[in-house]
């Protein structure tokens, strides 16, 4: 049976049923104040506090330099990784205004977007498998592995020969990077707690923000290199940008590290402490878990997962629209090629710093939904501004909008999903759906931008997702989760733990009586 709520800690850090009252954040999803006692607050095996002897500013002191070390040895590698494997996907869009359509034989726009969309295929239905693999294999051993893959495809690019090449290379670079960016989210998930892993997420995925404009600049310059080695420009920004990702595929098997319990920079007393701060913040992703094929069934058949899934699409198919066409879009306005490359640069990185203030004020907010509500607004009237006029100084600020209300929502979305799914393989999985599912919609944004230089099929179809899926979708799942932390609040829920014991309410995950909600 549970025990009462009041029940008392006994000490014994090996029971097999536990009572924490102390470290537990009520309802939204925040975890580190305690307003008023939860109705069920249990925490389950927790592993030695090897702090128990401290006063709270010495416990607290220690946390502060433990998430310090954490942030400094696990965020900037991560952050290059996603660098690199955004750039390799969309590094495409630079080479079409390099001349790589007449290179291959003149090849048709209906061929050039048909390379596109076979990266979102390959990409997403590998996708929601790639979680597991990373659970079951070693993260130190698995995202190497396929960075090496991704790169060695990037390279062979560069020497394709006709669109038979090129459609090949595509689907082998999207089966290879499938595993990167569900991984990393689901993988940072099992290190930080709920209120502090939003504003990571979005540092990030701020690389896929900073390789655009990374990508405009290098590709200028690679350009350059035209004629060496009988190759021309585009053929080089594939064959130099696969050789680096090779090189930082086989170095991330030093610099990526494993899951909490097992991570070797980390001493056993700061192993403990990681999970210890998991476990009270209601999480037992830190710990290994064999898989079952109910976890399976609990993650589809969760709405949380179908809602997170429409408001991803909603952000994710502008974004692979605005990655892959912006070069198009800019030159279109009347811009050179090497002008146009370089005028991609900022859009992405007032970008960038949107998306890491949004991703620390939802953390402090804990209000993820609203924050996606008025991002997607922004986005929407930069589409719109791209629709309506034929100004190029118009259509240049509607990419600077377009990029802040898509690029924030993208992390902060993920974030959300993350916050408010419990369970070790659940997670990962709604994750590898969630993130499989927004990238098919890239097939989407490959085949819309048909109409120069007005485009305006593409950007009134960017528009449609932005209203309908991101914008709609975040309204109704935060009403929806709004009214189910109601419901939790007021003892509505507390008949699914009747008769559990302590260790089986933990495994309900966020089916909790006591587990609230992020908004």
């Amino acid at each position: 049976m549970v025990p009462p709520a009041n029940a008392k800690n006994d000490g014994d850090s090996s029971s097999s049923e536990k009572v924490h009252t102390s470290g537990i954040e009520q309802h939204g999803g925040v975890l580190g104040r305690l307003e008023h006692p939860l109705a069920y607050p249990y925490v389950h095996d927790l592993p030695p506090d090897p702090d128990a002897h401290l006063s709270a500013e010495e416990r607290a002191a220690i946390d502060r330099k433990l998430l310090w070390k954490l942030d400094l040895t696990l965020i900037p590698w991560l952050c290059i990784l996603y660098l690199l494997a955004f750039l390799d996907r969309t590094n495409i869009g630079n080479a079409k205004i390099d001349g790589l359509q007449t290179s291959l034989h003149h090849m048709s726009t209906g061929r050039y977007n048909a390379t596109l969309s076979i990266f979102f295929v390959s990409y997403s239905v590998f996708e929601p498998l790639t979680n597991v693999l990373l659970k079951k294999m070693r993260p130190s051993l698995f995202i190497p592995l396929i960075m090496v893959i991704w790169g060695i495809c990037m390279t062979f690019m560069g020497f394709v020969e006709n669109w038979s090449g090129l459609m090949a290379a595509r689907w082998f670079l999207g089966m290879a990077e499938a595993g990167l960016f569900p991984g990393i989210n689901y993988y940072l998930s099992c290190w930080y707690k709920r209120s502090e892993f939003g504003v990571r997420a979005a540092i990030f995925f701020s690389a896929a923000a900073v390789s655009g404009s990374f990508g405009g600049l290098l590709a200028a310059a690679i350009t350059k290199m035209a004629g060496i080695g009988g190759k021309p420009g585009w053929a080089w920004i594939f064959i130099l940008e696969g050789t680096v990702t090779v090189l930082f595929g086989f170095a991330s098997l030093w610099f990526v590290h494993d899951f909490p319990d097992a991570a070797t920079f980390l001493s056993e007393q700061d192993r403990a402490r990681v999970v210890r701060r998991l476990k009270m913040d209601q999480q037992s992703s830190a710990e290994h878990e064999s898989f079952k094929k109910e976890y399976f069934f609990a993650a589809i058949t969760d709405y949380k997962m179908w809602l997170g899934m429409i408001i991803y699409m909603g952000c994710d198919m502008p974004l692979y629209a605005f990655s892959l066409f912006l070069p198009s879009i800019i030159t279109q306005m009347g811009y050179s090629s090497t002008t146009a490359q370089l005028h991609t640069v900022p859009p992405y990185v007032v970008a960038a710093v949107l998306t890491i203030t949004i991703g620390f004020i939802a953390d402090r907010t804990r209000q993820r939904g609203l924050c996606n509500i008025l991002v997607s607004l922004i986005g929407i009237a930069g589409f719109a501004m791209l629709l309506g006029s034929q100004t190029a100084s118009v259509k240049y600020a509607g990419t600077f909008l377009g990029a802040l209300g898509i690029y924030p929502c993208i992390s902060n979305t993920i974030s959300w999903t993350s916050n408010n799914i419990e369970g070790v393989y659940k997670r990962g999985i709604v994750l590898g759906f969630v993130i499989g599912w927004g990238n098919l919609n890239g097939i989407v944004s490959s085949n819309i931008y048909i109409d120069p230089p007005k485009y305006s099929p593409g950007h009134a179809t960017v528009m449609a997702y932005m209203i309908i899926c991101l914008l709609g979708g975040s309204i109704v799942l935060h009403f929806l989760l709004r009214r189910e932390n109601k419901a939790r609040r007021e003892g509505k829920r507390d008949h699914w733990v009747e008769g559990l014991s302590t260790a089986e309410v933990e495994k309900l995950g966020d089916r909790r009586p006591d587990f609230f909600y992020t908004l």
